[in-house]
C-alpha cells in the first residue's frame, strides 16, 4: 500500500494491520478449539466460503460454514500463520497457512471490508492440498 511517509501514516497503516489480525484471530482460534458460533461474528451475512474436500466441491454460506466447525470439532494442535495481509482504504486481503486442522493442511485466501470501523470478512477462498 502506498502512503506518504509521516509518522502518522505510518501509525494508522500499522494499526490497520491490526485491526485485521484481530478480526481473523477468531477464525483462528476456531480451527484451535472447535467453536464455530464463537467467530460467527467476524463474517459478513453475505460471505461465502469455496474450495473442496475429499474431491467434493465446497460453496457455503458463513452461517453454514460456522455450523459445520461446531459439528466437527477443534484441532488443538493446529498450526496456523498469517502469510499476508494487504489493505487499500476499506478493502482487504489476507492469506493464512494452517497445518494439520483436522489432519491436513490448508490454505486459505480471504477478501475482507472495513464497514463502521470494523473488518469482517466477506469470501473465503481454500486449497486443502491433499485432501482436494
Amino acid at each position: 500500500m502506498l502512503t506518504s511517509h509521516t509518522k502518522e501514516a505510518e501509525k494508522f497503516s500499522f494499526d490497520e494491520y491490526a485491526a485485521i489480525a484481530a478480526a481473523l484471530q477468531p477464525y483462528i482460534d476456531a480451527a484451535r478449539t472447535g467453536n464455530g458460533s464463537g467467530m460467527r461474528h467476524v463474517w459478513f451475512d453475505h460471505a461465502h466460503i469455496v474450495g473442496s474436500l475429499d474431491g467434493n466441491p465446497i460453496n457455503v454460506d458463513a452461517e453454514a460454514f460456522c455450523k459445520f466447525i461446531d459439528e466437527v470439532g477443534g484441532s488443538p494442535d493446529v498450526q496456523a500463520r498469517i502469510v499476508s495481509i494487504d489493505y487499500q482504504g476499506n478493502a482487504g486481503s489476507a492469506h493464512i497457512e494452517f497445518q494439520d486442522w483436522g489432519g491436513a493442511r490448508y490454505t486459505d485466501f480471504f477478501v475482507l471490508y472495513k464497514q463502521d470501523g470494523q473488518w469482517k470478512i466477506s469470501a473465503k477462498v481454500y486449497d486443502s492440498h491433499t485432501r482436494n
